[in-house]
């Protein structure tokens, strides 16, 4: 497995998310109202979002093509593959 040019950006949308949950139970615990806690929440639900599609869409861009390109996998399976992943968008 390697690491890809995309990945410390998915890092840092993580750890983002990572903080605003951290700030929800932070919320919940508080008792802070219902409103600030939904849109913390929201935060979090944006930044795995973002996460999520920039990790996918690298792979589609550079994972299934290279491995088409260099004979690691037949056009066939690589379009399985992007069929199996593009149900995470």
């Amino acid at each position: 497995m390697s690491i890809h040019s995309s990945h410390p950006d998915i890092v840092k949308r993580l750890k983002r998310a990572e903080g605003h949950l951290r700030s929800v139970i932070a919320m919940l615990e508080d008792g802070r109202p219902c409103v600030e806690i939904a849109q913390q929440l929201q935060a979090v639900e944006k930044a795995v979002a973002n996460a999520k599609q920039t990790l996918v869409h690298d792979h589609i861009d550079h994972c299934l093509d290279h491995a088409v390109e260099q004979g690691a996998q037949s056009p066939g399976d690589a379009i399985r593959e992007l069929k199996t992943i593009t149900r995470y968008l």
